[in-house]
């Protein structure tokens, strides 16, 4: 699968329509966005329609005045047999003096599905520098992690 197909980046302004009542953009909103670029990854990755499996590690840094330029980027850090793990991060700034900070970052999962919902496999994708080598390794420990969290809530539940 060739590369430039890993990675997508969506840009626009922030709107009024998007304002929480302190005046920036809505926590809501800006995780609706992420989803979006999420999916679009996916689905450009795996030619499949995709659905969201899993969102963590969410890491609001700054908040997102309404008129910002907002520039979501959405990019595999690793594939299983059905699933891909994507790093997505938005950023912000004023278009007056654009210099994008960096105001939410995450860890997605989408599983690609054929139109009975059920999961089909996905291109597999292989790191080939440091750095995401390095963002593959932590895509796995995120998962590692979710895995011991899950069996520690099944015995917190009996």
């Amino acid at each position: 699968m060739p590369d430039e197909k890993r990675e997508i980046t969506l840009r626009f302004l922030a709107q009024p329509t998007d304002v929480n009542f302190g005046g920036n953009v809505h926590g809501g909103s800006a995780m609706k966005w992420l989803d979006q670029a999420g999916y679009l990854c996916a689905t450009v990755w795996s030619g499949r329609y995709c659905v969201t499996a899993f969102v963590g590690d969410i890491n609001f840094h700054s908040p997102i005045p309404v008129g910002d330029l907002v520039e979501v980027n959405a990019k595999i850090i690793h594939t299983g047999r059905t699933s891909m793990h994507i790093a997505v991060t938005l950023n912000s700034c004023n278009p007056k003096q654009c210099e994008l900070s960096k105001a939410i970052h995450c860890i997605m999962v989408f599983v690609a599905v054929d139109e009975n919902g059920t999961p089909v496999e996905v291109p597999s994708w292989e790191p080939t520098n440091e750095t995401d080598i390095s963002m593959e390794e932590y895509a796995i420990r995120i998962m590692d992690l979710r895995r011991i969290n899950q069996k520690e809530l099944e015995v917190l539940k009996k």
